[in-house]
């Protein structure tokens, strides 16, 4: 069986690796024998080899099952060549354009899709069809056809299941990329939103696009965006958290320096202030990038309702991220070091509840602190139907069960439940990790030196936050350096008439969100 055009022996055959690197044949047989070393054990593959015109020319159709509408192919690509041709006027020149190519006629002139594009390499005929794509090739071109019949069944649009709000758009992203970029340019309805695609991974071939508002996000910004991804060489990306990992600025640290998200309009709302957006196909999760630590205690909610409620359930959040991650702590150092610190009706209170408590109150508390994090995570590996039920019934049984058997206190039961509820406030799930990991530094720190070992831990803490940075904008912005404009969209939420600017960082150029006031006044008289 001949192999490729240039005679070579069975022996000297490539193997699959360097023959995905030649480019295609103009013997179709030599590309059919190629494509089905390269297809072999691919069961879902399809090869229809068929003849199309008068006289008859040899083609091939290459997809993947469960990938490709077959109507589409049916209609689009057979009907066309073997049907409708036929009906023509059978002369040699139907197959010719002026400069005598087949390929270009059939492509211009006789198929009816509005995606076809061409390729001149085994690895892109096996790009478009594991993509979802039909490639066709003719025999006598050195070129293939990509037709776009891509079609596959998916998780519709539906309601984000991590970022649950009252007011607002309810609709989420989806696995599928090209319904989230959808989602996306119908909400920002211009040519300005530029969405850049990239290909990463050596075996998953992952669709990713990189999101951006022409003239707000900084070119450098985006520029160095691009360059990080291109610099990945890694086998597979299967969601955004790979990418995630990769490209970020400090990746020893507990302290994440991106954001996911699966709403559209949280999306949108970051790319109008200059940031960037990175989507993957195959996961419902986008990445927002830079960001700092105090947008994470920002609601996408926040901007739907009133200025002042908002702001004030915005305080509220950053009040119970500081109990959260300081309550446990404080009340250990307080039983263990500093009982001057308490009224004495407290105290006497808290000594009769710990008579029979046989544990310091530092292993009290690492004991619920562990237990509620089991049950944290058996509540979300669970089945939805039980999970929540089983989480809600263990805390309240294994809590009545260790007061009674006198293995803890009823006010450090009181404690971690009111820590619990804390740290759920935050409406990013990467703020609540790091509450998680923090607090038990801060819980051994206060059992060996109290007061003093808090606020140890609390300055390195805030000096490692400070000297991080996200895509060069630093972690602490705007609190560090301190910019009093912005912050007064960070601790309280800004109301839209005074939202005059972006929040300006450098590279950025249009600041403008809308004209002020006297602007206006000025623009009506």
């Amino acid at each position: 069986m001949r192999y490729i055009s240039n005679k070579e022996s069975p022996a000297q055959k490539p193997s699959p690796e360097n023959l995905i690197n030649m480019t295609l044949s103009t013997d179709i047989q030599d590309n059919l024998d190629r494509m089905r070393t390269l297809l072999n054990s691919c069961s879902d593959a399809v090869v229809r080899e068929f003849s199309f015109g008068n006289p008859a020319v040899r083609a091939c159709l290459f997809y993947f099952d469960g990938l490709v509408d077959k109507r589409q192919i049916e209609t689009n690509l057979l009907k066309p060549l073997l049907l409708e041709l036929n009906m023509m006027q059978n002369d040699n020149a139907l197959y010719l354009d002026a400069n005598g190519d087949l390929l270009n006629k059939v492509q211009n002139k006789i198929l009816s899709l509005a995606d076809i594009k061409r390729l001149n390499s085994l690895q892109e005929v096996c790009h478009q069809i594991t993509s979802g794509d039909t490639v066709l090739l003719i025999d006598g071109c050195a070129e293939g056809l990509a037709a776009g019949t891509r079609s596959w069944t998916g998780r519709p649009i539906q309601t984000p299941e991590n970022e649950v709000i009252v007011f607002g758009p309810k609709e989420g992203f989806c696995e599928t990329l090209r319904f989230n970029t959808a989602i996306l340019r119908r909400r920002l309805k211009s040519t300005r939103l530029k969405i850049d695609s990239l290909v990463l991974g050596r075996i998953s071939k992952t669709d990713v696009a990189v999101c951006y508002i022409e003239g707000i996000a900084p070119p450098e910004l985006v520029k160095e965006v691009t360059a990080r991804l291109n610099k990945i060489d890694i086998d597979a990306i299967l969601d955004t958290g790979y990418l995630a990992e990769l490209i970020v600025d400090h990746k020893w640290t507990i302290f994440t320096q991106t954001e996911h998200t699966e709403k559209p309009d949280r999306v949108c709302g970051q790319l109008l202030e200059g940031k960037v957006c990175i989507m993957a196909d195959g996961t419902s999760m986008a990445l927002i990038l830079p960001i700092s630590f105090p947008e994470y205690m920002i609601s996408p909610e926040d901007y739907y309702i009133h200025f002042i409620p908002a702001s004030l359930f915005r305080m509220l959040r950053f009040t119970a991220f500081i109990l959260a991650l300081l309550m446990p702590s404080l009340y250990v150092a307080l039983i263990s070091f500093h009982h001057e610190m308490i009224p004495t009706p407290l105290l006497l209170t808290i000594a009769a509840t710990r008579q029979n408590v046989p544990f310091p109150a530092f292993l009290e508390a690492l004991l619920l602190e562990a237990t509620f994090e089991l049950l944290r995570e058996a509540g979300l590996r669970l089945p939805r139907a039980v999970g929540p039920a089983v989480s809600i019934v263990g805390a309240l049984i294994i809590g009545d069960a260790a007061v009674r058997a006198g293995l803890v206190s009823t006010p450090m039961v009181v404690v971690i439940a009111f820590t619990g509820i804390a740290s759920f406030v935050s409406p990013s799930y990467n703020a609540g990790i790091i509450i998680r990991i923090t607090r038990f530094a801060f819980l051994f720190a206060s059992a060996m030196l109290g007061f003093l070992g808090i606020i140890i831990v609390l300055l390195v803490m805030i000096v490692r936050m400070v000297s991080l940075s996200s895509f060069g904008l630093p972690y602490m912005a705007p609190m560090a350096p301190l910019s009093w404009r912005q912050m007064t969209d960070i601790i309280v939420r800004r109301p839209w008439f005074k939202n005059i600017q972006r929040p300006y960082w450098e590279g950025m150029m249009d600041i403008t969100r809308q004209k002020s006031a006297a602007e206006k006044g000025s623009q009506q008289q």
